[in-house]
């Protein structure tokens, strides 16, 4: 009878930590890195004056930034053509041709006004900061940086968040936000030497 108990006590134990650690790990941001204060001189996307600029940053392989992809089809249905948004996908120089060939780089091409570029070699990442999928950026008409981070609440989940109603304030609103950066919630985005495509949150 002891036993039994005590084996009970060890499951409901381990139970327990397994959800906290569970837990920990889906709050736990990820990195960033150097991010410009306006749109970076020698990036290769072409930002018009028109409209703000809207990119994220990702890799074709990280489950958490199917919900990052969620969140920016809401933001698009919403804003109705007021930002051109670009997602980048990480591609490794020496990866095989179908290694960014994911249903999620997939949901990205099928947002209406969203351009799917790859990334070769996270160059484009390292000239925005982005250390973490789903990193996303807005700048304004004139170049400056309007916002930074994460448009999750969580790692992998969708939902109402602070990023999300931000991008939305600025581009319906034309209102400058009280918040201006949010945590990133993704895989790490510098794995690239390894090329073994297994974003860190797999690992």
């Amino acid at each position: 009878m002891l036993a039994t108990a005590l084996v009970g006590i060890a499951w409901i134990i381990g139970v327990v930590s397994g959800l906290g650690i569970l837990l920990n790990y889906e709050s736990t941001p990820g990195h960033v890195g150097l991010v410009p204060t306006v749109w970076p001189p020698t990036s290769r996307i072409r930002r018009l004056a028109d409209r703000p600029t809207l990119v994220m940053l990702a890799h074709p392989r990280c489950p958490c930034t199917r919900a990052s992809v969620a969140e920016l089809a809401q933001i698009m249905a919403r804003v109705q053509g007021k930002v051109y948004a670009y997602v980048l996908f990480l591609k490794p120089k020496q990866s095989l041709g179908g290694w960014t060939d994911t249903d999620l780089r997939r949901s990205a091409a099928g947002i209406r006004g969203v351009k799917v570029l790859s990334d070769v070699d996270g160059a484009e990442a390292d000239r925005f900061g982005a250390e973490t999928s789903g990193h996303t950026f807005l700048f304004g008409r004139d170049g400056r940086l309007l916002f930074t981070g994460g448009i999750t609440q969580t790692r992998g989940h969708a939902g109402d968040n602070a990023g999300e109603r931000t991008i939305e304030s600025i581009l319906l609103n034309d209102r400058s936000p009280v918040r201006t950066n949010t945590p990133v919630f993704g895989c790490s985005l510098g794995d690239r030497p390894q090329l073994g495509g297994i974003p860190q949150c797999l690992k």
